[in-house]
This record gives structure tokens, sequence and C-alpha cells, in this order.
């Protein structure tokens, strides 16, 4: 019995059709390898939003009112509402601003959608760092607030950005005597989280540890020197500096004049009397903490404006009431006065 065999021609074609499965798989690969560096993120105009009253139907004019984003994401604006709106980088006119001269809020230029209707959407691209905030020119109440940020990478590296392979780094100063073993925890640095700078010194020449020395220690932070400690002296083969810093940029630790400061390790290594040779320099990037939007940047919105207004009640209300309350309970227990006796005289 002679075996089915196909045909050459639907060979062709089928190998044909594999190449452009292949093709196409390899495209699609790439348009997600592309997208995965700009995220897309939504933010949704909820229904109500127009409305300025004590009634409204929502919590927050923007949903989310604050948002943190990489630099090169996208975000989306949904229109829910049942009006027009628009996305305009500036200060809007605050939740009760809108009444007064500032009504109309004052954009900035970074940003601008124009009016997109109900149902309608309007998006950009984010491609420098800051924190940008945004209002709607028809509705100037509406405000919300925008952080973008560098890429953080997960991993070490340096003032230039170039990853650490090595970590712990490992420096030998340029008399070749002393090896200084620096690190940093966490290993990327954010702000105001506290790092803490770790090092020891080791002989260059006999790879053991100098147990006690005496050295200076700087923190560069973006050209402004932010902390000295001089003759410091290191126990037990190291020591560490913590930090917090306030602001993003690059950050240079210095180690200056290191030298011995009594008993070095084994008795048998010495170093020379003159320390200008001995210092060592390591740089890191800090990094904007995108999770710092504090209350303080974020608009107030229309939840918490009705919890003041409910507060203004309780004041206006309730505590007149109470007064009212204890007057009448004084004047219940008042005294009465007994009515006056006329007297007859006799005539």
């Amino acid at each position: 019995m002679t075996p089915n065999r196909i045909p050459c021609s639907q060979r062709q074609t089928l190998i044909l059709f594999c190449l452009c499965l292949s093709i196409l798989v390899l495209f699609v690969n790439g348009v997600f390898a592309n997208q995965a560096y700009g995220e897309e993120k939504i933010v949704r105009i909820p229904f109500g939003a127009f409305n300025p009253e004590l009634n409204t139907p929502v919590e927050v004019w923007y949903d989310p009112p604050a948002i943190s984003v990489n630099v090169g994401d996208t975000i989306t604006w949904v229109n829910n509402d049942r009006e027009g709106h628009t996305v305009t980088s500036g200060e809007g006119a605050g939740r009760f601003g809108w009444m007064g001269n500032q009504q109309f809020g004052e954009p900035d230029g970074f940003f601008e959608s124009d009016r997109f209707l109900p149902g309608e959407s309007w998006s950009n691209t984010f491609d420098d760092v800051g924190t940008f905030s945004y209002f709607c020119t028809i509705h100037p109440w509406m405000e919300g607030i925008i952080k973008v940020e560098s890429i953080i990478p997960d991993y070490p590296h340096d003032g230039s950005g170039k990853k650490i392979e090595r970590f712990p780094i490992l420096q030998i100063t340029p008399d070749r005597s002393v090896e200084v073993n620096f690190s940093w925890d966490p290993k990327v640095i954010k702000t105001n989280e506290k790092v803490n700078f770790i090092y020891r010194f080791y002989d260059a020449v006999n790879d053991l540890p100098l147990l006690k020395l005496e050295y200076d220690i700087m923190i560069i932070h973006n050209g402004k020197e932010v902390f000295r400690d001089e003759n410091a002296i290191s126990g037990a083969g190291g020591d560490y500096r913590q930090w917090v810093f306030e602001e993003p940029g690059q950050v240079i630790i210095k180690f200056r004049n290191i030298e011995s400061a009594g008993a070095v390790g084994n008795m048998a290594i010495t170093l020379s009397e003159d320390p200008t040779g001995r210092l060592a320099d390591f740089t890191a990037i800090v990094y904007e903490n995108p999770e710092e939007l504090t209350e303080k940047q974020i608009p107030i919105q229309p939840s918490k404006t009705f919890q003041f207004y409910y507060e203004i009640a309780v004041l206006i209300i309730v505590i007149p009431a109470i007064l009212l309350g204890l007057i009448l309970l004084l004047s219940r227990h008042k005294p009465k006065v007994s009515p006056e006796i006329k007297k007859s005289t006799p005539i």
C-alpha cells in the first residue's frame, strides 16, 4: 500500500505559510517590546465632575487625582461625565477660587487637550521629568496632578547610570596600598529614604583587613558638599554612614587622607606616613521617589470638601442648638416669684 504524500505544490504552500507566520510572530514581539517602554495608564473623569455643588455624586474630579508615571509613559483621560472637559496643564482655580478672582485658572502651556466630549478620550505621552498640575478650563475647580519620573533601574549603578557588575565595589587607592570595599543599601537610592553607605578597608598587598584607620569622608550631592567627617576612625576594619537625600541627582562619596591610627590589622602591615595618595571616589544616582505625592500636593477633592462643610455645619447648627437647650433647661429651674399680696387697710 503506497503511503499518502503531500503534493509538492501543497508542501510549498505550507512552507510559505509557516514562514509568514514566523515573520508575523517576530513583528508582534517587536511591537510589544516597543510598548514595554511606554506604558499606557488611564485617568477617568467620573459622572458628576461638572457639578461643583455639595451634592456632587463623585469623590474625585479625576480618577485617580494623583498619578505617578515614568518618562515615555502615556496617560489617557476618558470622559465618563455628561459634559465636555479639558486636560490643561497649570494651576486650576481650586475648590473655592472659581467663585473669586482666579475663576478660570492659569494654564502654563505644557500640554492642552482642548475640549473632548462625553464618551471621548484624550492621550498624552510624557517625555520630561517633573511634577505637573492640571485642570479643566471649562470647570476650573477640577484639578489633578501628575508626577513623571525617570525610569528607575532595579540594579546598582554609578553616577553616569552604568550598571555596576561587581557589588560591593572594590577600588584600590592610587598609591596601591589600600583597597576600599564600598556599597550602599538599598541598592537603588531614592529621595527621602534612608541609605546606608557601607565600607571596609583592606591591605591591597596582603589582602588583610586594616582594623584601625583614620580618614576623611565627604558626601557631594549635585556638586554641593552636604556631609564631611574629618579624622574619622574606622573600627573592626570598616564603618558606615547614613544619609537621607531630599532631592534627586548625582552623588559622590569621597575618601581622603587614609592613614594608620594605631594597630593596623596584622602587625606586619604598615602604611607610609604620607596619606595624600590614599584616596577613593565612588558615584551613584539619587532618584525622586515615585511614592512622594504628599497630601499637600493633591488638590482638594469633592469628598474632602463635603467633610469640610460637614464640620462647619456642626459648628453652625449643633453648637447653637446645644446652647439653646441649656437656656431652656436653666429657664425651667428658675425660682418662681410669688405675686404680691395686697393687704386691705381699714377705713
